[in-house]
């Protein structure tokens, strides 16, 4: 009988190659927090929690109390041998502390992690029994921080000579600015770059449909808006969807199957990105982009600013759960480094998934 033995927690800062910059806040490290799960057999799951304040309200401290303090003692000691002991074990994180999502999905990524490990599969392969098959290669798109319309176009045209066909620009900085700003970028790239926006919350209703409606006369090219205004704010969603012709997407207005479904409720959105640090869990997850699907709305999976363990948990659940839309794996993208020796790679808008051996993750780094 295999149990679980050991939870460890271990604070990651990860600088990145350019500083990425949103209506939110700017950053030029990735801080989280790495989980390991360890066996019985000696085996290590994998898992990490990001820090970001303006969005999920975690810290490190903040999920590093929260993993010691409530969710190791949660899980330790308990079977995982088969996946019926996962889906109890995976229950009993989050059943162990109210929201603390980024930390209940870093445990849950390593659970997850360590029985395929055990079966010699993938992750994605414990998630799903796809007919279909399972992908190991995904591609992703690249975001394009906020900033001027020369820098954004300058920094477009090298993202699209690097390979990348689907670029994500951060607005709502300026709402008065927003439509040159996107211009500049489709005026640098051609007609044949998929452009979508995020405005990470930063219009007002108003503003929303003013610069939504800009774009629509403009004819940019807009893939779809996300996030256009503040996330407790659904029935402003609502309101702006009823009034613009561009597909909404909602972000920070879903994080968990209550939220979906009030947003399939209130006709809120046309898409809904699916994030593993909001929801908590890789079953969650893969739940709701079924839901989602059955209910017509089209998805793509994020991330927050994570490492290449926790875009490898997300890119897991692409593979087993494929998104309608291009998903937004990009995270680990800007990192100097990977933390950890194995896991996913990059190879220009590609992102490769470990087929066998869990999230195909060995160690830390040594300057991790």
């Amino acid at each position: 009988m295999t149990t679980i033995e050991r939870v460890t927690t271990t604070p990651s800062s990860v600088r990145l190659h350019t500083p990425f910059v949103t209506s939110l806040r700017r950053t030029e490290t990735t801080d989280t927090v790495v989980v390991t799960v360890t066996d019985s057999d000696g085996r290590t799951g994998w898992g990490e929690a990001p820090q970001v304040w303006q969005v999920t309200g975690e810290s490190l401290a903040s999920a590093t109390a929260c993993i010691e303090l409530m969710l190791a003692p949660a899980v330790q000691g308990r079977r995982l041998d088969e996946r019926d002991d996962l889906a109890a074990a995976s229950a009993a994180v989050q059943r162990a502390v109210a929201r603390n999502f980024g930390a209940k999905a870093a445990v849950d990524a390593a659970l997850h992690d360590l029985l395929a490990q055990a079966e010699g599969t993938s992750v994605a392969s414990v998630l799903t029994t796809r007919a279909d098959g399972i992908r190991d290669v995904l591609t992703t798109d690249v975001t394009l921080s906020a900033g001027a319309a020369d820098a954004l176009a300058d920094t477009a045209r090298r993202r699209v000579a690097e390979g990348f066909t689907t670029l994500k620009m951060k607005v709502g900085t300026d709402a008065s600015t927003d439509v040159q700003r996107v211009a500049a970028v489709r005026d640098a790239v051609g007609p044949d770059v998929a452009i979508r926006l995020d405005a990470n919350q930063g219009w007002t209703r108003e503003e929303a449909v003013q610069v939504i409606r800009a774009l629509e006369v403009a004819d940019l090219g807009v893939e779809f808006v996300e996030q256009p205004v503040v996330a407790e704010d659904v029935e402003g969603l609502a309101w702006v969807r009823e009034r613009v012709g561009l597909p909404v997407m909602a972000d920070e207005s879903c994080y968990g199957p209550y939220d979906l479904e009030r947003i399939i409720r209130l006709g809120a959105a046309d898409l809904v990105n699916v994030k593993l640090a909001k929801c908590g869990s890789l079953t969650v997850g893969r739940d709701m982009l079924r839901r989602a699907h059955d209910e017509g709305l089209r998805t793509i999976v994020g991330s927050m600013m994570e490492s290449h363990i926790g875009v490898g948990a997300a890119a897991a659940l692409v593979a087993a759960e494929p998104t309608t839309e291009v998903s937004d794996l990009d995270a680990a993208w800007w990192s100097v480094a990977s933390p950890v020796v194995g896991g996913v790679s990059y190879c220009r808008n590609e992102i490769y998934v470990p087929a066998t051996g869990g999230f195909g993750i060995s160690r830390l780094t040594a300057d991790a």
